[in-house]
Parts: structure tokens; sequence; C-alpha cells
């Protein structure tokens, strides 16, 4: 049997990569944290797309604007988001992060990477120069996969 060729794709390094890198986001997200995981991507899409409006949110979210309407009054009694009328529509209003959210997404950040910090200290130095190669191209990899739509 022919051992694969390491400057072609392979299906089995493919099958691995997907495995550990679904892990490893999971590990971070399953961090305890004062959100919900509903809550905290509402938050992130808030802070990189907002002033948005509820409907917009929702359909970056892919859930239903009546789930997000759910998600948003969590957010909003938590003072992490607020609601101000939309200045082109009178029916409807936009969400903006409010201070308290956005500390909260620096905190999550913060302790995320302490949290691979941590881990990465316990690899060998060889292991070190591996990972710090591999993330430029994993950063590539990222650009390159294609979102199903």
């Amino acid at each position: 049997m022919n051992a694969p060729s390491p400057t072609q794709p392979d299906t089995e390094v493919a099958a691995r990569l997907r495995v550990a890198l679904g892990r490893l986001n999971r590990q971070l997200l399953q961090r305890q944290s004062d959100a919900s995981f509903a809550q905290l991507s509402a938050l992130f899409v808030i802070e990189k797309w907002g002033p948005i409006r509820i409907g917009d949110l929702a359909q970056r979210e892919k859930v239903a604007a009546p789930s997000m309407t759910r998600t948003l009054g969590g957010l909003v009694a938590a003072g992490w988001v607020q609601r101000e009328p939309d200045p082109e529509d009178g029916r409807s209003f936009m969400v903006t992060l409010t201070p308290p959210g956005a500390r909260l997404l620096a905190k999550v950040r913060r302790e995320r990477t302490a949290a691979l910090v941590q881990g990465m200290e316990r690899l060998t130095p060889a292991q070190l120069v591996a990972l710090n190669a591999a993330v430029p191209v994993l950063e590539q990899l990222a650009d390159e996969v294609e979102p199903k739509r």
C-alpha cells in the first residue's frame, strides 16, 4: 500500500483534523460563562455587525425570529445589549452591544485564550514550533473552506 503524498490532500488527515478542531472548539465553547451558547453567539454577531435588526441577527444566526427574540430578552435583561428604534423603520428596532456586553465578550476571549495557552504549555518545544508554523496554514484553510449554503 502506498503512503499518501505529503503534497496532496489526504482524506484521513482531513478527517483527523476535523475531529481535532471539533473537539478543541467544543472544549472552548463549554467553558463556564455567564451567558449561554446562543447568547454568546448572538453577542459576537451584534459586536461585529451591530447595530443590527433582529431579523438580520436571526438570519445571521440561522434561527427563527421568535427564537432570537427570546435570546435577546435575556441579553437585554442582563444589560449586555440594548434596543434602539430603527431610524429607517418605526416598526422595528436595532440591537447594539452595551459596555457590559463588550466586557463580557472580552472576558470570554481572555478565558478561552488562557485555556489554549495552558494546553500549549504542556507541548514540547518541537510541538510548539510545529503549531506556530501551522497557524497561518489553518487560517488560510479557514478562508478556503466555503460554508454550505
